[in-house]
């Protein structure tokens, strides 16, 4: 009598034929892109569902929970690493990654502006393309991959700073910006202003920080005066809301799920919104209040974490599983100087790293002497510091030089400062913010391209691309 076939082997035939190499291999190639996170083809909505029902044992509370998703082949593909695996196989790939960095080197250079870097943003799709915002409003879109002079818009000097700056998804010519001239406002890189989303019509009020929805076609805006601003990318508000007490340093919309917002402010809070459910200052989920004022509130790209930086001495992880509680405090001087762009710590696109300027602080409890201006690695579960790098032609310190080196020289030039004493005086004030800038060179701004390979950074008026191998010029 003919044996009977059991349901196991049923099913396993037709994991198998599934499974086979036409199918999965170019969904595996779209994961090398995107790197370990939800499939852009997942509901966006699917990291929040059920969430309320996620329970992490005390014994696991360390561990990185993977993000669940509905892609059908990105599950077989986990059932034939095995689900155990996956975890594993992501740490030696996060190990290699910062194996790699010991070989990172500061391969370009550029100094376009006439005052100090504030804001950086990486192209979505060219990830050897960058654009910059400087103090003074001007704007430049980089490709350092090429030998072609970059795109530069000129911006209005004193009171122009982009504090914000964001490619837009829909059109890659064009580009958010807010501003401390009181705007928001979407443009291309020919310089024509496309749309005004806010104008506050006075000095005394100006934005700090943007973020922009593609999805849902939004734009949310913060100022300095405690308002949040939510708008359609048609010039619609859809309210203005003080959220805050104090200026709004940030936000940040979940790149997962965007009807999550994050708002960071001077008053010492983080507080988390769901725009669904908005209805005034006290409707926050959650209010993450802080020892300092805060720079920056950031989200993994995979939304399921938050990156926090004060202006003193600490950074701070946040999880979805408990918004309310951090998962880890991470000790680091990089405190807060009113003519310096702020330190504000970013997340590596694929990987759980934390990457932060270091500006060393002589009250700092593990200080040391003559401690370098690095750039820091950090893990995002355990806080652990990974990796620091510094590249000696580029230290952050300029030595500045006055006067002739000999004594009678020196003599001299002791007498002509004694005779122009009161000038000197007179424009301290005007020269002070770019005298600090010449001896408090640090790396402010640190952010990856969307691939994970290249680092970008500014520091002072200069902008660094950071890279493993050599970005020579190639013909566009």
């Amino acid at each position: 009598m003919a044996n009977k076939k059991r349901p196991e082997t049923e099913k396993t035939s037709e994991v198998v034929c599934l499974g086979s190499r036409s199918l999965l291999e170019p969904e595996a190639k779209k994961l090398r892109v995107k790197g370990p996170g939800c499939s852009r083809r997942c509901d966006p909505e699917c990291l929040w569902e059920g969430l309320d029902s996620l329970q992490v044992p005390p014994s696991c509370s360390g561990l990185q929970v993977p993000p669940s998703c509905s892609s059908i082949v990105r599950d077989l593909y986990q059932y034939r690493l095995d689900e155990a695996a996956w975890p594993l196989l992501h740490q030696r790939l996060q190990k290699s990654f910062l194996h790699s960095l010991a070989s990172y080197r500061i391969l370009q250079k550029a100094a376009p502006f006439d005052r100090r870097v504030t804001s950086l943003a990486w192209h979505p799709t060219h990830p050897s393309t960058l654009a910059v915002g400087s103090k003074g409003g001007d704007v430049m879109l980089w490709n350092f991959g090429i030998k072609e002079k970059p795109t530069f818009i000129k911006g209005i000097g004193a009171g122009g700073s982009i504090t914000g700056l964001k490619f837009n998804l829909l059109n890659t010519n064009q580009f958010f910006a807010s501003s401390i001239e009181g705007t928001t406002k979407l443009q291309d890189f020919e310089g024509n202003i496309l749309r005004i989303f806010t104008c506050s019509d006075t000095c005394n009020i100006w934005f700090c920080s943007l973020d922009v929805s593609t999805k849902s076609r939004i734009v949310v805006t913060g100022d300095n005066m405690g308002n949040v601003i939510l708008l359609n990318t048609d010039g619609k508000e859809l309210w203005n809301l003080r959220m805050h007490k104090k200026k709004v340093t940030h936000v940040a919309l979940n790149p997962c799920c965007d009807w999550l917002l994050a708002t960071a402010s001077v008053d010492q809070t983080v507080k988390i919104w769901d725009l669904r459910q908005v209805k005034g200052k006290d409707s926050f989920l959650y209010s993450l209040l802080h020892k300092h004022p805060i720079n920056s509130a950031c989200f993994s790209s995979d939304g399921s974490r938050l990156l926090t930086t004060d202006q003193k001495n600490e950074v701070r992880v946040y999880s979805a599983s408990q918004w309310d509680f951090p998962v880890s405090m991470i000790p680091h001087p990089h405190r807060h100087f009113q003519h310096l762009t702020p330190i504000k710590a970013t997340w590596h696109p694929r990987y759980n790293l934390i990457v932060v300027g270091r500006y060393p602080d002589p009250n700092f409890k593990s200080c040391a002497p003559y401690e370098l201006r690095t750039i820091d690695i950090f893990d995002g579960n355990s806080g652990k510091m990974m990796c620091q790098l510094y590249d000696p032609q580029s230290s952050g310190i300029i030595s500045v030089r006055f006067g002739p080196s000999n004594s009678d020289g020196r003599k001299q030039g002791f007498n002509l400062l004694y005779q122009k004493l009161v000038l000197y005086a007179l424009c301290l004030c005007q020269y002070l913010p770019h005298l600090l800038m010449l001896i408090f060179l640090f790396l402010q701004l640190n952010e990856f391209n969307p691939l994970g390979d290249t680092l970008a950074s500014a520091m002072g008026y200069h902008i660094l691309i950071w890279s493993q191998k050599e970005v020579g010029p190639r013909r566009a």
